[in-house]
């Protein structure tokens, strides 16, 4: 086999070895939550994924950074809650979940994406 043939087979297999721990194997952070969080929006959310206690309720106080237009809204389907955040301002969103479970939010566009963990 050709010296450039063997080179572009490993590029690839690292290239494939990547990418599948990149986004298949990578293990978000978890923050447990007691009574209240702040998360930034800003090319995304962090923390991304949070940990609160079911019965209790939780504030989630996101301050919206980034002036992307997709991140000027977030949307918590499972508890049927869409808030407006606008620039440089805290918006808190009060949460009491009753069932254990991972429940996803996202932007406006669903283009990103956090994650609540009730235990």
């Amino acid at each position: 086999m050709e010296l450039d043939k063997l080179i572009v087979i490993i590029f690839s297999l690292a290239g494939v070895i990547f990418t599948f721990w990149f986004f298949l194997m990578k293990k978000d952070k978890e923050v447990n939550v007691e009574n209240e969080v702040d998360i930034k929006v800003s090319g995304g959310y962090s923390p991304e994924v949070i940990s609160i206690p079911k019965g209790k309720t939780t504030k989630i106080n996101f301050l919206r950074t980034d002036p992307t237009e997709c991140l000027s809204e977030v949307v918590l389907g499972d508890f049927k809650i869409k808030k407006e955040l606008p620039l440089n301002q805290k918006v808190t969103i009060e949460i009491t979940p009753q069932k254990v479970g991972e429940f996803g939010y996202s932007c406006g566009m669903n283009m990103y994406h956090g994650k609540i963990v009730v235990k």
